[in-house]
């Protein structure tokens, strides 16, 4: 690559023109409404056919859930993106029918309190809470608790790679998978989140106002920031997607390294040209199209062994 080649100009030719600002996480109010509009105006015109879609209270947490599968169903428990400070259910909808679909599971989205109005550990334990839900009430949804997996997108993924953590320390139900999407695991200072300063979507100073704003007045620790565990082992198999474009790229690089090293079984792809946020950026691309099949693939085999 050369060595003058700009940021914008390594991104995809069909992302710089809808990659164009960066994340202000100061104006999180603003941000909020402005993607909660645009989102739910999405919901209605995205395909959902053979998913069977139903919204439900998981002691006390909402969530929704897209059922691609006859029951009793595997089933995934989904975290959205939102560098902890935005999303809800509507965030995510597309990939979650697309995980529902293609991995023939069930997919439960839960709208875990968001930052900094409900910092750590507010989230995580609302995605504790929904994974508990979803296996104490597998009966009744349908579910095949035998057959649970997490997955989550960007900060969601920092939920989730906690809540495969601390299931294989035995403190929750039991997991088979994790499904990690562009995932922010790691608070402290990589080349990655150095080198991308400025770039669009997402940047190395967005990625430090948002677990400013996560933590509050909470100390890092390996219970916040899933890099910060030393040991990996017996943590159930991984899928983890990244773009090469992306403050974040580096934890998950490493992140996956690292499971190969303790001798977990980790899928890692690296998506060239793209940002972060892409598949939520262009939804119908070619790309996106490319880590859907993947993404569903990897459900199969977790889930089915095919």
């Amino acid at each position: 690559m050369p060595a003058d080649l700009t940021t914008n100009e390594r991104l995809d030719p069909a992302l710089r023109a809808v990659a164009t600002t960066r994340t202000d996480l100061s104006l999180y109010r603003v941000i909020r409404e402005s993607i909660d509009e645009r989102r739910r105006a999405a919901v209605a015109d995205i395909d959902s056919s053979g998913v069977v879609i139903s919204s439900a209270t998981a002691s006390g947490v909402r969530v929704r859930i897209y059922r691609g599968a006859p029951t009793p169903a595997p089933a995934v428990v989904y975290c959205h993106a939102g560098a902890f400070m935005l999303g809800n259910l509507d965030t995510d909808h597309r990939q979650c029918v697309e995980l529902a679909r293609r991995g023939r599971c069930s997919v439960v989205s839960l709208d875990y309190r968001l930052a900094p109005e409900h910092p750590y550990p507010a989230a995580l334990d609302d995605a504790i809470t929904v994974l508990n839900w979803v296996s104490g009430n597998a009966d009744g949804l349908g579910v095949d608790a035998s057959r649970l997996a997490v997955a989550g997108s960007s900060a969601g993924g920092a939920l989730a790679a906690c809540l495969a953590q601390r299931s294989a320390d035995g403190s929750l139900p039991a997991v088979v998978f994790q499904m990690l999407h562009q995932p922010v695991l790691d608070d402290r200072v990589t080349r990655s989140k150095t080198e991308f300063a400025d770039t669009p979507a997402f940047d190395g100073p967005a990625a430090e106002q948002m677990w400013r704003h996560y933590l509050g007045s909470t100390a890092p620790s390996a219970d916040s920031a899933p890099a910060r565990r030393d040991q990996l082992h017996c943590l159930p198999t991984a899928f983890i997607s990244c773009s090469d474009i992306d403050p974040l790229r580096d934890e998950a690089l490493d992140y996956a390294t690292r499971l190969l090293q303790a001798g977990v079984a980790t899928e890692l792809h690296v998506f060239a040209g793209t940002c972060h946020g892409f598949d939520s950026l262009l939804p119908d691309w070619e790309v996106t199209e490319q880590l859907f099949i993947l993404q569903g693939r990897a459900l199969l085999r977790a889930f089915y062994g095919a």
